[in-house]
Formats: C-alpha cells, structure tokens, sequence
C-alpha cells in the first residue's frame, strides 16, 4: 500500500461527500434536541393575574323585638384586675431585656435543671401564659412567642421587662 493511494481512498469524492452528508445530519438533530428540550415562551405583553377575595367571617348579631322578654339574664363576667403597668402577669407581654445580646434561654420546665429549647433575643417580645414558679433562687415565667406560638418555654423573670403596646 503506497502513500498515494491512502489519499487518493480518504479524499474520495464519496468519503467527502458522506462526511458532510454525515455532519450536517447531526447539525439537525442537534438543533431539534435543543428546541424540544427548550422552556415555554412566556406570552409577549401584560399578564393578568387572577386574584380570588375571600371575605372574613363576621358574626351578624340579632337586634331584640321589645316583646321578647328574657327570664333568665345571664350574669355578667367578671375579668381579673390588670396587672399594675410594670408587673408581669399572666396575659401581659415582656421582652426580653439585659442580656448584653447574649439571650435568655426557654427552658422545658421552671428550673435550671431543664435542658434550654429555644433562645429568646434580646428585644423578642413574648406573652406570659403561666406562672410565676419559684425554682432555684428564681422566679420563672411560661412564654410563648405571639407570632410563634412553638417558640415557648419557662425563662427568669430577671430578664424581663413589661411591655404594654408591643
């Protein structure tokens, strides 16, 4: 086999002829594969958005006729006092306050033996649920943060300060 006939067989009108027919049909399969696997196009222009408006349930009251006559009223309830403003009780909402950012940590139970759960920030505002319960030279209060209400636990009362419009 010389030299010559090597290229005389690859520079074959067919050879050549073939190569391009081969290349220009993986050109076209390429660019198909490419458009199907392409995401939609997004309509040109303004969108509308569609917006449902449900209504908040509201309680209708029913006016009294003057001819209905009401045996048995029922007697009206009495609230417990406030709290004096400054006092932590239950119902009144504390943040957390003194802690140089370190955070007052929830415990699981009223006393230091309780693992901590979660770590109140300073400035966190929580709502006292229960106590107070006395535990280890400490007063501690139930908290529950208002937004969270899994963020919860039993924390000292030296941390805290009553806050009245949180």
């Amino acid at each position: 086999m010389k030299f010559g006939n090597v290229i005389r067989d690859v520079f074959n009108p067919w050879v050549i002829l073939g190569s391009i027919g081969l290349g220009a049909c993986l050109l076209v399969g390429t660019l198909i594969l490419l458009n199907r696997s392409r995401p939609p196009r997004t309509p040109v222009g303004a969108v509308t958005a569609v917006l449902t408006v449900i209504p908040a349930p509201t309680d209708t009251p029913v006016p009294a006729t003057p001819t209905e006559q009401v045996e048995n009223p029922t007697p009206d309830l009495e609230l417990p006092p406030s709290p004096p403003p400054g006092v932590i009780a239950v119902g009144a909402y504390v943040q957390v306050s003194g802690t140089e950012g370190d955070g007052l940590r929830l415990r699981a139970g009223p006393s230091l033996e309780h693992n901590p759960d979660f770590l109140g920030l300073e400035g966190e505002v929580f709502v006292v649920q229960d106590g107070p319960q006395d535990a280890d030279g400490y007063t501690w209060w139930y908290l529950v943060a208002p937004a969270d209400t899994n963020r919860s636990g039993w924390a000292v009362s030296n941390f805290l300060v009553v806050v009245q419009n949180p």
